[in-house]
């Protein structure tokens, strides 16, 4: 029997577009609120609007230390606990490292790795004082793969594959679920950087998929019965060769 997700509360980074936007709607669908942590404060307002009162508003530029270390208390402030914490914002490099300068390397690590796991050690409190909690963080097959034309957003998603792993294995006992769900090409502006030809390629192939497939997977992970937890999920185009 699958487990309800009415009345749950779910914070989820990046929600404002693509994946974390996807979920956001499965999760309100099925009974629960969700605050929409994101930077675009116009793009929330619009959703908000649109997706009513469920949908909790949160700006939050994680790449601002301060901002980043307000979320999770601000976000409490709202709704007085967090079910499920979907780390989900991140960002993009494609090409050969020689093309990329240090500043971008800085923004993707500090993205995808440091406040991944800034979100997390903020939320373990909470979860850990009323015993449940799921996390789930948004991952990539680049976790799993050495990608030659990605060596930077590979190297931050194994980083994360590592950390979730770890997590998962340091919060089992305290009633605190960790997993990570890991699709291959999205639909998403994060593949503005693909080199043309592979984007190309995939399009032409069917070796893309949308977020909503995404999130179905991470409603599936959540849904579960406590006794059981899904640590990763491969979400792949059926044509994607890699």
């Amino acid at each position: 029997m699958a487990e309800s997700l009415k009345d749950k509360v779910a914070l989820i980074t990046g929600a404002a577009s693509g994946i974390g936007l996807a979920t956001t709607r499965a999760l309100i669908e099925a009974g629960a609120r969700v605050i929409m942590a994101d930077r675009d404060a116009q793009a929330l307002d619009r959703l908000v609007a649109e997706l009513g009162a469920a949908a909790i508003p949160q700006v939050t530029d994680l790449l601002d230390a301060e901002s980043c270390a307000a979320m999770v208390p601000q976000a409490l402030e709202k709704t007085r606990r967090i079910d499920i914490l979907h780390c989900n914002a991140g960002t993009y490099i494609g090409g050969d490292l020689s093309e990329t300068d240090p500043a971008t390397i800085d923004r993707m690590l500090n993205l995808n790795v440091n406040a991944v796991m800034k979100n997390v050690h903020a939320v373990i409190p909470h979860m850990t004082e009323r015993g449940s909690g799921d996390i789930i963080v948004t991952c990539s097959v680049a976790g799993h793969s050495a990608i030659p034309w990605e060596p930077v957003y590979s190297g931050s998603k194994w980083a994360i594959t590592c950390f979730v792993q770890a997590m998962r294995r340091q919060l089992n006992r305290k009633g605190i679920r960790v997993g990570q769900v890991s699709p291959g090409p999205v639909i998403s502006a994060l593949l503005a950087d693909w080199p043309e030809e592979n984007l190309r390629k995939a399009k032409e192939s069917g070796s893309l998929i949308e977020p909503e497939e995404v999130a179905e997977a991470i409603m599936f992970m959540l849904t579960r019965n406590r006794n059981v937890t899904i640590r990763d999920v491969i979400v792949l185009p059926t044509n994607f060769d890699i």
